[in-house]
């Protein structure tokens, strides 16, 4: 997936109030209340939110996999190196080694990004299980540690695994996209508009943001 293209960037829709993120029917209340894009928008998706799926790890080797790649070839890629490597975990990774690796359908490059992503792993130079205790800063700071992973493809794992309700994803292009549609009237936006736009949706601008995904793409691939 390449950086500022919103392919993790969507996320499945669900209706199962038990999947709810718990700020999410406040978080809306509040944007309805302070901003008139989002008092139009928000109602029309009625009951779906964001969910939450995947286990860091897994996750964060999908988004390689998906770099710059559709998403039937990356699926198609993702299900040969589950074959190859059937226990997905750091150690196994290691251990299948990268000519095998590679020989599922990954550039030599993002092979090297999978090897490096599960030797921060099974190192601990990252600490997943610390991660809901951090502040967002903090984990993105781990997280571009990793060759292939970028500011965005950590603020959209932030987004969509740990479902952090202030992300705001400058470098993304939807997001720019969703701005100018709904609040410029088309024209193009730069990040410091972006910026201005969203002073008014604090805290909870990963909810606004996902609105406006979802204003150009109401029903998403499921990635």
């Amino acid at each position: 997936m390449a950086e500022g293209v919103s392919r993790m960037g969507k996320p499945q829709l669900a209706v199962m109030q038990d999947s709810l993120p718990p700020y999410w029917n406040n978080a809306k209340l509040e944007l309805m209340k302070r901003d008139r894009i989002m008092r139009k928008l928000i109602p029309q998706f009625g009951d779906l939110h964001l969910i939450g799926r995947g286990e860091p790890f897994t996750t964060l080797a999908r988004s390689i996999v998906g770099q710059q790649i559709s998403t039937k070839a990356a699926e198609t890629v993702w299900q040969r190196l589950l074959a190859a490597c059937p226990k997905w975990s750091p150690a196994q990774v290691i251990k299948t080694g990268g000519d095998q690796i590679a020989a599922c359908g990954l550039s030599r490059r993002k092979t090297e990004y999978i090897l490096d992503l599960a030797e921060h792993f099974k190192a601990k130079r990252v600490h997943a299980a610390l991660w809901n205790e951090m502040e967002d800063e903090e984990v993105i700071a781990e997280l571009v540690q990793i060759r292939g992973i970028g500011r965005w493809t950590a603020e959209m794992f932030l987004i969509f695994n740990m479902l952090r309700p202030n992300i705001l994803p400058l470098d993304d292009v939807g997001l720019l996209k969703g701005i100018s549609i709904n609040y410029f009237s088309g024209e193009p936006v730069s990040r410091s508009d972006a910026r201005e736009v969203s002073a008014n949706w604090e805290p909870w601008r990963t909810v606004a943001t996902w609105y406006l995904w979802r204003s150009l793409d109401p029903v998403p691939v499921e990635y």
